[in-house]
């Protein structure tokens, strides 16, 4: 007999919590309606998380540690184009996509996880990274708009795929903070069309 590990039994658990939460919110949402929608005791839920708040922060620490990762590495190189750099970050996005959902829908996230010091947090080093230490306060306007911009694009078209919108989304960010517009690309040269053998007519 095949044997459910802790760990495959924590995935669904937090794949059903994830749906209900984007459903009816997480305030909303007790554990006793996840266990039901997994067909499990609330004791056996209690087994892996003792409590809704629980839940929720073992759903966000992955974003969490994404994040730190991500500016930690970001600062330990040399400062690099300010573009690519957005669309690093838009890609980070895209891979929490549902999570960032979840929190905009529901903010009382922000105060159960301490999650708003933290994202102010983020913010500003981002900030440093694109525009430096010191910068003027209209600098420092135009990458809040940049920063936050891009992030409103994963919530604001759930329909679309991230990469779909990748592309306007990482320009407008751009342009927010004053950078020139990207170059287009070089077509690719097409190869010559080889020429056809010419036929001789009999005579």
């Amino acid at each position: 007999m095949t044997r459910t590990r802790p760990t495959d039994t924590k995935a669904r658990i937090q794949a059903v919590a994830r749906e209900l939460f984007m459903q009816q919110g997480v305030q909303q949402t007790s554990l006793r309606q996840i266990a039901d929608r997994l067909g499990i005791t609330k004791p056996a839920l209690y087994y892996h998380y003792d409590s809704r708040e629980a839940l929720v922060a073992s759903m966000f620490q992955p974003l969490i540690d994404d994040m730190e990762r991500h500016l930690a590495a970001l600062e330990a190189r040399a400062p690099g184009d300010p573009r690519a750099l957005l669309a690093d970050h838009f890609d980070l996005l895209g891979r929490h996509r549902d999570l960032i959902t979840m929190l905009v829908r529901d903010l009382s996230i922000l105060a159960d996880l301490d999650l708003a010091t933290r994202m102010f947090e983020w913010r500003h080093r981002l900030m440093t990274l694109l525009i430096g230490p010191n910068p003027p306060l209209a600098a420092r306007v135009r990458a809040v708009v940049a920063i936050g911009g891009m992030s409103d694009t994963a919530v604001e078209f759930p329909e679309v795929p991230m990469e779909t919108i990748k592309t306007a989304a990482v320009e407008a960010a751009a342009a927010a903070l004053g950078l020139p517009p990207a170059k287009p690309a070089a077509p690719t040269p097409r190869a010559p069309t080889p020429a056809r053998p010419r036929t001789r007519r009999s005579t």
